[in-house]
């Protein structure tokens, strides 16, 4: 995409060399043409460093994780935006990019996953939805990023909200995590930033 709009870029320069005589005039639109391309190479190292095209439209309603902010933003279809603070992953087990809603689930049930098991052997091997021991919470929101959950927490897990804390997923206040579930739809895209 970038050595398109380039070669576009110097294709237009040439043309305006060829029709413009005033030399102050073709100097400025040479100048406006330099900081497009500067722009233009700005805008395709952020799609790399977030994994989305930053030129395509952006669908209505969306999911934006802010991890550094600890803040999840529900941007809605009319331009409203809701926040909410959350836990965002700890260090070692952070992600980035674009995913989308895969499943919705109420007072789900809860396995251990490996990576948890390794640290927390003394987990049991489910702990059943509705259980005021299980991390979920009253809802989870599931992602197409493996084993990865927007959910609620325990009595004991909710004082981790504002902070990194988690294996991957993304952890909110049950009735915050209530209100987000009830607006929301499988499909709907999520953006994580740092």
């Amino acid at each position: 995409m970038i050595k398109i709009l380039i070669t576009k870029i110097i294709h237009l320069t040439q043309i305006f060399k060829i029709l413009l005589t005033n030399h102050r005039v073709k100097a400025q639109i040479l100048v406006g043409l330099s900081m497009l391309c500067a722009a233009t190479v700005a805008h395709a190292e952020a799609e790399a460093d977030f994994g989305f095209d930053f030129f395509s439209p952006m669908p209505s309603t969306r999911i934006v994780i802010y991890a550094g902010k600890r803040e999840l933003l529900l941007i809605s279809d009319d331009g409203s935006v809701i926040r909410y603070p959350i836990a965002v992953p700890k260090k070692g087990k952070e992600w980035y990019g674009e995913t989308s809603i895969s499943g919705k689930y109420v007072d789900p049930d809860w396995t251990p996953p490996t990576s948890v098991r390794a640290d927390h052997p003394e987990l049991p091997d489910l702990i059943p939805g509705g259980s005021p021991r299980n991390p979920m919470g009253s809802r989870a929101i599931t992602l197409d990023q493996y084993q990865v959950a927007i959910h609620g927490t325990t009595a004991k897990m909710r004082q981790s909200i504002g902070s990194a804390a988690s294996y991957g997923c993304i952890r909110m206040r049950n009735e915050d995590v209530i209100d987000l579930f009830e607006r929301v739809d499988v499909g709907t895209p999520v953006y994580m930033y740092n």
